[in-house]
């Protein structure tokens, strides 16, 4: 039976440029997953409606997932079984089901208070305005916008001993990661690599017998780039690896134009 490809991707320096945040470059690997219909699932530390920003872009109706692993977002009618018996803790709106792994925002926001009254030099999103996200970021003022409305998972700056800032985190239950862009992220137990786990045993339950392929660039990618058969890792833009290259890993370019080729490269191989 031939199997049916599914590729996850990162957005930031990954699908997107660093600074343009452009993925032209990617068009041609985008247009070949279309004609072939293999499916591209976005997989970012961005939020729902930044995500959502970029599915409209790409014209893409396949499910989502947002702000490292925190929520996994399924189009209503995407899948031909009943999602509620599966075991999942899912809720709906007008649009998804919604798979919840993150903690809610206002219990980071909490911590966030808490480890500002303990001394710790720490600025969130939340403790700014948009133009200062736009600021620190280098997104438009909309864009922005859309990065302050969070559900899972709070950026922030910090400067200070970060062992002990660590040490903090943990005693409160919370995680912690530190992505390429430079900003710190205090989350749940989530990660990307949970959420491509579920994702891909609903894709098998739908096509019985899959390949998955996966691109990222940064130390938050590493849990989405274990869970699959083709792990891809981009350059940072600075024309290395973070550190972060495993053996098994597929090395490929900077930005868009490598994530293009990357794919135009295997695709060929797995059909």
């Amino acid at each position: 039976m031939k199997r049916k490809i599914i590729v996850f991707t990162d957005l930031d320096g990954t699908l997107l440029d660093y600074h343009t945040y452009s993925f032209e470059k990617a068009l041609p690997a985008i247009r070949l997953l279309k004609q072939r219909k293999i499916p591209l699932i976005l997989c970012s530390s961005k939020t729902r409606v930044e995500i959502e920003h970029y599915q409209k872009r790409l014209d893409n109706q396949h499910p989502f997932i947002s702000e490292n692993g925190g929520g996994i977002f399924i189009p209503k009618g995407y899948f031909r079984f009943n999602l509620a018996h599966l075991g999942y803790p899912i809720r709906e709106d007008h649009k998804y089901f919604i798979i919840s792994l993150g903690v809610a925002y206002s219990i980071l926001r909490d911590a966030i208070d808490l480890l500002q009254d303990r001394g710790f030099k720490i600025k969130g999103f939340g403790d700014m305005t948009v133009k200062e996200v736009a600021q620190i970021t280098g997104l438009g003022l909309e864009e922005a916008r859309l990065a302050k409305l969070r559900d899972f998972d709070e950026p922030f700056l910090f400067e200070g001993d970060e062992e002990s800032l660590l040490k903090a985190i943990k005693e409160m239950g919370l995680n912690c990661i530190c992505t390429k862009e430079g900003f710190y992220h205090l989350m749940g137990k989530n990660d990307k690599g949970k959420a491509i786990k579920i994702l891909t045993r609903l894709y098998k339950k739908e096509f019985s017998h899959i390949i998955t392929i996966a691109l990222g660039n940064g130390p938050n990618d590493i849990p989405m780039l274990e869970r699959v058969d083709y792990p891809i890792l981009l350059k940072n833009p600075h024309g290395v690896y973070n550190n972060i290259l495993r053996p098994h890993f597929i090395k490929a370019g900077i930005a868009s134009a490598g994530w293009n080729k990357a794919l135009i490269d295997l695709l060929p191989l797995l059909e």
